[in-house]
């Protein structure tokens, strides 16, 4: 039996994803699906993967960065992953390409990897077969999140393929909430008191 990755071990959100509930209160979060890459004591660190960036596509960015076969990888959008480090670029991919130790297992048969490689692989003939492309990403300091989940800020459900390379990114909040059983008419901005 294989040891679970101590962000993946019971306890932790590494590899499932956070749902923002109207109780989030902060517009940069509003209708969020976050998949969580990392779940600590110390720190969370998760990807925006229903937000696509306005007039910026895969394509666009892997010819702004020179790589070859730009023109003929996928039209996709880049999304904003999140207000940290707006300028880092992250690819959460399927496992079936990896780039060594620098594609970091991130839940059931997913990667993260944040190297030209990767982004040389997304142009070429023998990509992923799902990817998103993401700049950006959302951070927790330790307890920030537990807390944010207590306050109901945020839901949790399982993550799968089909979820999270949704290529209609408007449906993948209402998807993710129907995971739990809930319908987004349901949800209020207010807690109701008995």
């Amino acid at each position: 039996m294989s040891q679970a990755l101590p962000h993946t071990a019971a306890g932790y959100l590494g590899g499932r994803l956070l749902i923002a509930s109207p109780l989030i209160g902060d517009p940069r979060f509003d209708r969020a699906v976050v998949f969580m890459c990392a779940h600590g004591d110390d720190s969370a660190m998760g990807l925006i993967i229903n937000r696509p960036m306005t007039g910026l596509r895969l394509r666009d960015l892997l010819g702004q960065l020179e790589v070859g076969g730009a023109d003929t990888a996928p039209d996709r959008p880049v999304h904003d992953g999140g207000p940290v480090d707006r300028d880092r670029g992250f690819v959460l991919h399927t496992l079936d390409v990896t780039c060594g130790p620098a594609t970091l297992p991130v839940g059931a048969g997913l990667g993260l990897t944040a190297t030209r490689e990767i982004l040389d692989a997304l142009a070429s003939d023998t990509p992923p077969r799902r990817a998103l492309m993401v700049l950006g990403y959302s951070g927790w300091e330790a307890g920030q999140l537990e807390d944010e989940i207590a306050a109901n800020a945020w839901l949790v459900c399982d993550a799968d393929d089909a979820l999270v390379f949704e290529p209609d990114d408007d449906v993948k909040w209402a998807q993710a909430l129907s995971t739990l059983g809930v319908t987004p008419e349901y949800l209020t901005g207010a807690s109701g008191h008995a």
